[in-house]
């Protein structure tokens, strides 16, 4: 629920919540930033958690500096275009098909999720539940995932929310 609620509030505006009120513009497009490589993150648009924009960008990348829904959260993100249909289709439970690669990064980590269903709110209901430290986040069409682990603990990628339209690769990384 955490990850939908995100995306429904990235996505439509809909979900309005207080921003960090001691923190600037400034700091907030810098831990933006640092959700993926400078040399990407530079030219993304920074969206701030109430949807202004902190800052235009010239790609069509957007990140933003933490989840929208949980106030002071500081686990911030980029995502590509196909990550934002992504994003949207999950939002309002709409069905999510790609014939492309999408990718989303988070090289600052994101907090506790479930592994198999994206609108768990209750990590004692039997799920596994997941804290991925940096990562990036690949989703391909559904026909690509076959084979692939979804245990969260095998030492490297796995598919998060395998049996649902959300199915994406999640590819543990080291931020360096």
């Amino acid at each position: 629920m955490r990850i939908l609620a995100m995306i429904l509030a990235i996505t439509t505006g809909l979900v309005a919540t207080p921003a960090i009120s001691d923190e600037s513009k400034t700091d907030k497009i810098e831990r933006a930033s640092s959700a993926a490589p400078s040399d990407l993150s530079s030219k993304a648009t920074i969206v701030d958690v109430d949807g202004s924009v902190l800052k235009q960008g010239e790609s069509d990348w957007s990140c933003m500096p933490g989840i929208p829904v949980i106030p002071g959260d500081m686990h911030p993100m980029c995502n590509d275009a196909v990550w934002g249909e992504f994003m949207k289709a999950a939002a309002t439970g709409a069905p999510f098909k790609t014939d492309r690669i999408g990718i989303s990064y988070m090289l600052q980590g994101d907090a506790m999720v479930s592994n198999s269903n994206p609108a768990a709110t209750d990590p004692e209901n039997g799920d596994v539940w997941v804290q991925e430290g940096p990562h990036i986040m690949v989703v391909v069409p559904q026909a690509l995932l076959k084979g692939l682990s979804d245990d969260p603990h095998n030492g490297g990628p796995y598919v998060m929310w395998k049996d649902t339209p959300y199915a994406h690769i999640m590819v543990p990384v080291v931020n360096k």
